[in-house]
């Protein structure tokens, strides 16, 4: 299993898109980061916050901005590094080998799982440096901070899981994407309707919003590993069914 993540991680930084994908999303989310902190310093916004006693702080008029951008980008570019996890394999005629060596299919899908979220990983560490130079000029609240990073960590593990999936399904990576990318948007759309409890429980991004705001609850985390254990598990069942 780590040594199918190690190849899926080494192969991910020998290809120019996910070199591309990395810059791009530096430099959106620096110059998201840039405007937040000057909305925030600006002498009006402060006299207003000073104020109102139940002002949002430093923490949450920027990091739970920023963070709220940062789902909506990785939502849209998430599908351009899940597409080729398997159906690359496939396109490629690699599949075949890969799935009659001698290693489990559980295997397979969690060594692809782990090494695309090994890169997101990097990203994540990339983007922590904003918020933490907010130290400087302010005080943090570290709390709603790590609930904002345990929110976007299950939040990318659920896209990813999700677009694994959908990547076993077909060879051609950009049906895969453009696949992806629909049924994201399907997800996030099911957080509109506020009057049906289900679709509302289903929603991807309510329970972001929870963590976003620093509330850890035990609903919110177990919605995410359920979704994250279920498509991993349709993908191992996928594969097997392939290799039978």
């Amino acid at each position: 299993m780590f040594t199918i993540a190690k190849r899926e991680f080494k192969s991910l930084f020998l290809s120019p898109l996910a070199w591309a994908i990395l810059g791009v999303m530096q430099i959106i989310f620096g110059w998201s980061f840039a405007i937040l902190v000057y909305l925030f310093i600006r002498p009006d916004v402060q006299a207003n916050l000073a104020n109102d006693p139940s002002a949002p702080g430093l923490t949450s008029m920027i990091v739970g901005s920023l963070f709220d951008w940062i789902a909506i980008v990785l939502l849209l570019i998430t599908p351009f590094l899940t597409m080729r996890l398997i159906s690359e394999e496939r396109r490629n005629k690699t599949l075949a080998l890969l799935i009659s060596a001698p290693v489990s299919m559980t295997s397979i899908v969690l060594g692809k799982f782990l090494g695309l979220m090994g890169f997101f990983m990097i990203v994540l560490l990339m983007l922590a440096l904003m918020p933490l130079s907010l130290m400087f000029g302010g005080d943090i609240d570290f709390g709603q901070l790590g609930a904002a990073f345990l929110g976007l960590i299950l939040w990318l593990g659920a896209l990813t899981a999700l677009g694994l999936y959908i990547s076993s399904l077909t060879a051609y990576p950009t049906v895969a994407a453009i696949t992806t990318f629909g049924v994201f948007l399907l997800l996030w759309m099911v957080g509109w309707a506020q009057d049906v409890a289900v679709l509302q429980y289903l929603s991807f991004t309510d329970h972001y919003q929870s963590l976003l705001k620093g509330l850890i609850n035990s609903t919110d985390i177990v919605y995410y590993l359920l979704f994250i254990v279920l498509f991993l598990s349709l993908s191992i069942y996928r594969l097997d069914a392939e290799r039978l």
